[in-house]
C-alpha cells in the first residue's frame, strides 16, 4: 500500500510544527524518520495514521484521502504504535493484543479460532506467550511496548506506524523488533532516534529539521557528517558500506575528524 503526504502542515496553539511536508511512502518499504527532538517526527505521524487532520494539505492513501475513509478502515489499513499508549483497565498481556483484531469484528463477523491463531502468533512474534496471562500493570515498561507491537501486527494492517518503537527496549529486543518489522510484508514507517538503527534497518530515511524533510533517500545519501552536524549539532564520522548502507561513529566534542573508508562487502 503507498501512503502519501502531500504539502502537509500543521499548528498547534498558533506555533507552526509542520510546513509543507510532503513524501511518498512506497509499498512494502522500510522509511525510517530522524530528525532531532521537536523537528515534527510525532506529527508528522499522528498525520499519516489519520489521528490528526493537517492545516493544509492532504495524506492519501493508496491515492484516496484519509479523511474521506472510517475510522474502522482506516483500522483495517494502519496500525500505529505510539510512544506512550496506557491503559488503566485490569487486563492481561494477551486481552491487550486482542484489541488489534477489534476491526476485523462485527455482527457478522464474531470472534473466531482464526483470531486465535493471529493473537497467538503475534505474541510469538514479540516474545510474549510466556507472558500472555500476566495483568498489563504488573509488566516493564519494555514488556509493554512489545505487546503494543503485538496488538499492531494482530491487527494485519498493510502499513505499519511506530513511533519510537524501540524505547524501553534493550538492545537485543530493539534490533530483534526492527528486524521483525523489516521482515513483514508491508508498508513501515519509523520515526527513529538512532541513526545507526535506521541506517542498518531502513530502506530510504527521511531527515527532519524544523518542521520540514531536508533530506530524503537511501541511508549513506542522507546521513553524512556535515548534515548530521547541522541538524543535530554533534560531529561524527560516517562509514559507508555499499549499498546504500553505513555506520554512524560519534566523536566526543573536541576530538579529530578521521578520514573513515569505504567498507565493501566480500562475496563468496
Amino acid at each position: 500500500m503507498r501512503l502519501s503526504a502531500c504539502n502537509v502542515s500543521w499548528s498547534k496553539g498558533g506555533i507552526s510544527i509542520l510546513e509543507n511536508v510532503s513524501l511518498d511512502v512506497e509499498p512494502g518499504e522500510f522509511l525510517g524518520i530522524v530528525g532531532p527532538n521537536g523537528s515534527g517526527k510525532t506529527s508528522l505521524m499522528s498525520l499519516l495514521a489519520g489521528l490528526r487532520r493537517p492545516k493544509s494539505g492532504r495524506i492519501l492513501v493508496d491515492g484516496r484521502a484519509i479523511d474521506r475513509l472510517s475510522r474502522r478502515e482506516i483500522a483495517k489499513r494502519i496500525a500505529l504504535v505510539e510512544q506512550q499508549a496506557e491503559t488503566g483497565e485490569r487486563i492481561s498481556a494477551r486481552q491487550a493484543v486482542e484489541l488489534g483484531r477489534t476491526p476485523h469484528l462485527g455482527a457478522l463477523a464474531p470472534w473466531s479460532s482464526k483470531d486465535d491463531e493471529i493473537v497467538d502468533e503475534a505474541l510469538r512474534n514479540v516474545d510474549m506467550e510466556r507472558l500472555a496471562a500476566r495483568l498489563w500493570h504488573t509488566l516493564s515498561g519494555g514488556e509493554r511496548q512489545r505487546l503494543h507491537i503485538a496488538r499492531a501486527l494482530a491487527q494485519q494492517p498493510q502499513v505499519l506506524l511506530l513511533d519510537e518503537p524501540t524505547n524501553h527496549l534493550d538492545i537485543g529486543h530493539q534490533l530483534g523488533l526492527l528486524q521483525l518489522v523489516r521482515q513483514q510484508k508491508l508498508t513501515a514507517v519509523a520515526a527513529l532516534h538512532d541513526l545507526n538503527h535506521a541506517a542498518m534497518f531502513c530502506d530510504r530515511i527521511a531527515l527532519m529539521s524544523g518542521g520540514r524533510i531536508v533530506a530524503l533517500g537511501r541511508p549513506s545519501d542522507v546521513l553524512s557528517g556535515e548534515r548530521i552536524a547541522a541538524v543535530f549539532g554533534i560531529d561524527v564520522d560516517v562509514v559507508r558500506e555499499g549499498g546504500g548502507r553505513c555506520q554512524i561513529r560519534y566523536r566526543p566534542p573536541g576530538a579529530p575528524v578521521v578520514e573513515m573508508p569505504v567498507l565493501r562487502r566480500i562475496s563468496s
